[in-house]
């Protein structure tokens, strides 16, 4: 199998012109893109027969929901491409330059005149390596080993006596006889009972910990620019807040002070159905299980969740996904958020 190769390119390009080059290309697939987009919309635009100067057969109602599928589908792959040509355009941007290979030595100059003063003394040349050991000489021959002396005769052993016979046991005393058991005692009556105490004082009352809680909502019906990396939702209305929980001045983050187990919930109504998805973001950070992220257009999203927060803890109420224009429900519960402390 052949290796693939490369065109030769005289001039070669220059690193610089390759990044602009690279940068060109994003731009080319961003202008592709756009283009793309604005044929979907036309093909909603010809379902619905909203196209001037063209119309079709009446759409029917699984034509709409075909098309409706078709957008979306199209819609989430040009959303991951876009996160693809994000991260290509910041590799190019952030690309360290690179260090060209050394150019040759330059030729030597002429030498100077005679009797000029001696040059400085070169570095001293490493020690070279130590030669190997010499061979290990003979051993020298063992001295005499002198004799051992002769042991000398073990003693007799003695003669071990006899044993004594085992003297006879004695016989075992008889049992005394059992005394006979006395009669029992007729129980006495039960007395008088006593007189009920008085109830001692009540003591204090625990604490609640759902005394830690919060409500805020927006009923002004405020208008949102949805973007794809996400949109804050304001909520500056019907505010009720426990002392330990304070909102930013924009209505946008409530901070939690007392460390517990709490339950989130929150709605958002829109005066038209969108393709957008909603969440909680917890220290700016998106939380899982509360996204919403339906596959067909929604004007009314509601999720709930229990989860364990620490003293200075934030929380927001978050619109993301295609870019796009949302209005809340004016006069009306357009969004609410709930925070209440379980434990």
């Amino acid at each position: 199998m052949s290796m693939p190769s490369f065109p030769n390119i005289d001039p070669p390009i220059q690193r610089e012109d390759a990044v602009n080059q690279i940068l060109s290309s994003i731009a080319m697939e961003e202008l592709g893109l756009s283009h793309i987009l604005n044929a979907e919309g036309e093909k909603l635009q010809y379902i619905l027969g909203t196209i001037p100067g063209l119309s079709g057969p009446p759409a029917t109602v699984s034509d709409v929901l075909a098309a409706n599928e078709s957008v979306r589908s199209m819609l989430e792959t040009a959303v991951q491409n876009q996160l693809f040509l994000k991260s290509k355009m910041q590799g190019a941007l952030t690309a360290s330059p690179m260090q060209g290979p050394t150019g040759p030595t330059g030729p030597t100059g002429p030498t100077g005149p005679a009797g000029g003063p001696a040059g400085a003394t070169g570095a001293t040349g490493a020690t070279g390596a130590t030669g190997a050991t010499g061979a290990t000489g003979a051993t020298g021959p063992a001295g005499p080993q002198g004799a051992l002396g002769l042991d000398g005769p073990a003693g007799p052993t003695g003669v071990t006596g006899p044993m004594g016979p085992t003297g006879p046991a004695g016989p075992t005393g008889a049992a005394g006889a059992t005394g006979p058991a006395g009669a029992a005692g007729a129980t006495g009556a039960a007395g008088p009972t006593g007189a009920t105490g008085a109830t001692g004082p009540a003591g204090p009352t625990g604490p609640s910990v759902t005394a830690t809680s919060a409500f805020a909502a927006n009923t002004s019906g405020s208008a949102l620019n949805v973007s794809l990396l996400g949109t804050l939702v304001p909520l500056p209305d019907s505010q009720v807040l426990s002392p330990d929980i304070t909102v930013n001045g924009a209505n946008t983050v409530f901070t939690v002070n007392t460390s517990g187990r709490y339950r989130l919930s929150y709605t958002i109504n829109t005066t038209l159905a969108l393709a957008s998805g909603t969440r909680l973001l917890i220290n700016n950070t998106p939380n899982q299980a509360s996204t919403l992220a339906p596959l067909l257009s929604l004007s009314h999203f509601s999720n709930e969740i229990i989860v364990d927060l620490n003293a200075g803890d934030t929380i927001s109420l978050q619109m993301f996904g295609i870019s796009t224009p949302a209005t809340l429900l004016p006069g009306a519960a357009g969004a609410t958020l709930s925070i209440t402390r379980l434990s």
